[in-house]
């Protein structure tokens, strides 16, 4: 049995729930979840629970679950260890907590970093750091059995469209990559073009961890 939480549009529970007898998907916004459940009838799974619920106080016994997983959430959290305190109650143990999400920029462009991913997107909180997440899985007693993260590129106007970012807002962090691009003041985004089109590179974590 597998539980994503702040599952969103339930990516990752949809996906795995072919390989697995049950799969829980937690979210507390009911659109998010509505599009899982809907997304979910159209590819025949009938083994998704959509459960409308908070992160940071999952309305589940302890040691329930197989695996828990979190993928692109924790960067949305302001307070990070509740949410993962509460995923390592839930697991039973051998089970595995799988977490992927965003790398922090290096310093000292991090906050800047910070800065432009909360006007593209106002409930982006903070990236971590692979040092963080990791000290995440050291503080909860789990056991990092794997930790590797890959460069994802990222067309710039798809991301901004995604989160549907107001023309102004958009126009500005545009200004914002166009400096870089000329040697300008850097974002932490390390921009650059491809076909006349601004791409950056996001570097996503992959660390899953083993609960004794």
């Amino acid at each position: 049995s597998i539980l994503e939480i702040a599952a969103g549009t339930c990516i990752c529970g949809r996906a795995l729930a072919p390989y697995v007898k049950k799969a829980t998907c937690l979210d507390m916004t009911p659109a998010m979840l509505l599009t899982g459940e809907e997304n979910a009838k159209k590819e025949d799974l009938n083994n998704i629970d959509f459960v409308l619920g908070d992160a940071a106080e999952l309305p589940f016994s302890d040691s329930v679950f197989d695996i828990v997983l979190s993928r692109l959430a924790f960067h949305h959290f302001p307070d990070t260890q509740t949410p993962f305190a509460e995923s390592v109650r839930v697991l039973r143990s051998g089970g595995k907590l799988v977490l992927i999400d965003m790398e922090a920029a290096a310093e000292p462009l991090r906050s800047t970093r910070d800065e432009t991913e909360k006007m593209r997107d106002p409930s982006h909180v903070r990236n971590l750091s692979r040092e963080e997440m990791l000290a995440l899985f050291c503080k909860n007693g789990l056991t990092v059995s794997f930790c590797e993260a890959i460069k994802m590129p990222m067309n710039l106007k798809n991301w901004l469209d995604h989160t549907a970012t107001p023309p102004e807002v958009q126009k500005e962090i545009v200004r914002r990559m166009l400096e870089e691009i000329g040697s300008g003041k850097k974002t932490g985004f390390a921009p650059y073009t491809v076909n006349s089109e601004i791409f950056f590179d996001q570097k996503w974590v992959l660390i899953i961890g083993e609960k004794i």
